[in-house]
């Protein structure tokens, strides 16, 4: 049992997810969400709210762009993808208190939670595979 104490807690010390990222900017949580993708990825669509922090580039900007007192999550593309992983260590060799959220920009669009690109808000959709979808009676 301590073993299982012990890793869980670790665990949810340092990842969070989709759902609880977007419940905690609707209640005003004091964090900064950054997108740690390439240029490209950042051009096609990001969470509203993130900054963009390619993870190669944190050593170097994080420093001068985010308090260090100011809890950090990170993600990436998908679960496919560790770029999280890679952004979550720079910015703890940097001492920030930092989590990866799991799922990364894919599981946020999968639960419809809220997007942008350059022109703007992108649709929002809800997938059932990942969530549970209401519809309304007689549509």
């Amino acid at each position: 049992m301590t073993d299982a104490l012990s890793y869980f807690s670790a665990k949810l010390a340092l990842e969070t997810d989709a759902s609880d990222v977007y419940a905690a900017q609707k209640d005003g949580e004091r964090f900064v969400l950054v997108d740690v993708r390439g240029d490209e990825a950042w051009a096609q669509g990001r969470i509203r709210g993130a900054i963009h922090m390619p993870y190669r580039e944190i050593a170097e900007r994080a420093p001068r762009e985010i308090d260090a007192s100011t809890p950090v999550v990170v993600y990436c593309w998908s679960p496919g993808c560790n770029a999280g992983a890679k952004g979550a260590l720079e910015f703890a060799q940097l001492g920030y208190s930092v989590k990866e959220m799991i799922g990364g920009y894919e599981y946020w669009v999968r639960e419809g939670q809220p997007t942008e690109n350059d022109e703007g808000a992108l649709p929002r959709v809800f997938d059932s595979q990942v969530m549970v979808v209401r519809t309304k009676v007689g549509s």
